[in-house]
């Protein structure tokens, strides 16, 4: 059974997955108990590897293959959307070489512990998720998936999204794809944790054995690789709702956002934001733009010009930075380390920020415009990263579809 990828499930959610079925793919991802993760060296996640396979719950392909994916899912403003990609296997490379390319910062703990699970595994077990930049969609023409043949097989998930994984073994096809990303850089979407973690596991191979060679099986990683611009895949703002902050006053919000317009929008209901958003939020993406809303029944909309590179200061400026500098910082006084130590939450939707703030949650929510591919990709080239949660690329990539061991080249 799909599920979640591992760091977004729950205390509770572990408990309901263990329970909901014997071969959940939780079981290869996450101990039942996360007062157990400290202790664990995680030697039962390999058991059970080994225990599936042998009772053929888990089967592995005799032949090479790139595996296309196809996700049907709904947005969370419900409308239904597709979007393709496919696995395969990349050579890991360091950052420095500007090949795989990371738009956020990492955290030392998950990536210790996902360093035991591999050690202990001694396979791939949750994708990496990597975006290319292909406008003319020469990667998938290249690939030309069938998904309705054969050996085409169909999942669900628990968030009522339909996969369908569709195995390509031409040569001359896996050959022209590999020829088309030749030229291009990746961005990690998802998974940064687990594709440094991969890179640490690499360097204990190169230590532990010299003369394993650039083939070596821990010189590559499982990833899912989707097109950046391709209909299908999303990008969604992720808000920020103020914890604990007091909401500055209009005259406060004149003198610290000086040049910025506002305008009032009355609010009947929290169910009503995401309509109010796309209405008068949306249409500010050219510009700085933000909502403000602090449960008073009054939806308040900033804006100003961006300055086209070339053009003074905060030239080319996402708007998120321009929001964590200029609001959160300047207006809100919430510094860097005030927001390191949780003087933010992000909830997962719009909605959900609007119910949050008016059940006590927090004393203001804003509301942003989503980044572009074009942003990410530019501040990447730029070897920059992006402020905490600056990005959402929707879905995230279930556990369960595909896993890789590590051994005989797996």
């Amino acid at each position: 059974m799909l599920v979640p990828p591992y760091d977004v499930i729950s205390p509770s959610d572990r408990v309901a997955f263990y329970e909901r079925d014997p071969h959940n793919a939780i079981r290869l991802e996450l101990t039942r108990a996360v007062e157990d993760e400290s202790s664990t060296d995680y030697s039962e996640i390999r058991e059970t590897l080994d225990a599936w396979r042998s009772e053929g719950v888990l089967v592995r392909d005799a032949e090479p293959a790139l595996y296309a994916l196809r996700q049907r899912f709904t947005a969370p403003d419900g409308g239904e959307h597709e979007r393709e990609g496919f696995f395969a296997l990349l050579h890991l490379e360091d950052y420095a070489a500007r090949i795989v390319r990371p738009h956020e910062r990492t955290l030392a703990g998950p990536k210790a512990d996902r360093l035991k699970l591999i050690r202990a595994a001694r396979a791939n077990l949750s994708v990496v998720f990597l975006l290319y930049e292909d406008r003319e969609d020469e990667v998938a023409r290249a690939l030309d998936a069938s998904f309705d043949g054969e050996r085409a097989q169909g999942y669900g998930d628990p968030q009522g999204s339909r996969h369908t994984v569709a195995p390509v073994t031409d040569r001359d096809r896996i050959d022209a794809v590999a020829r088309a990303l030749e030229k291009r850089s990746l961005v990690i979407a998802d998974g940064h944790h687990r594709y440094e973690t991969a890179l640490a596991y690499r360097d204990e191979c190169r230590a532990a054995r010299p003369d394993a060679g650039p083939d070596a099986p821990c010189e590559w990683l499982l990833v899912y690789l989707a097109n950046a611009y391709a209909p299908g895949t999303l990008l969604l703002p992720i808000h920020r709702l103020i914890r604990k902050a007091p909401v500055p006053t209009d005259a406060a919000w004149s003198e610290r956002l000086p040049g910025w317009e506002r305008t009032r929008v009355p609010v009947p209901s929290a169910d009503a934001i995401p309509d109010l958003l796309a209405r008068h939020l949306a249409p500010l993406a050219d510009r700085h733009a933000f909502a403000l809303d602090d449960a008073s029944g009054t939806l308040r909309i900033f804006s100003r010009r961006t300055a086209p590179d070339g053009e003074g200061e905060g030239k080319g400026d996402l708007s998120v930075r321009v929001i964590h500098r200029d609001v959160i910082g300047g207006v809100f006084g919430l510094d860097e380390q005030a927001v390191r130590d949780g003087a933010i939450d992000y909830p997962k939707s719009a909605l959900q920020t609007a119910r949050d703030v008016r059940d006590g949650r927090g004393t203001a929510a804003l509301y942003l415009n989503p980044l572009t591919p074009d942003d990410v990709f530019r501040v990447t080239a730029a070897g920059e990263v992006l402020p905490q949660k600056s990005t959402f690329f929707y879905p995230k990539l279930p556990s369960g579809l595909v896993f890789r061991l590590l051994e005989d080249g797996g």
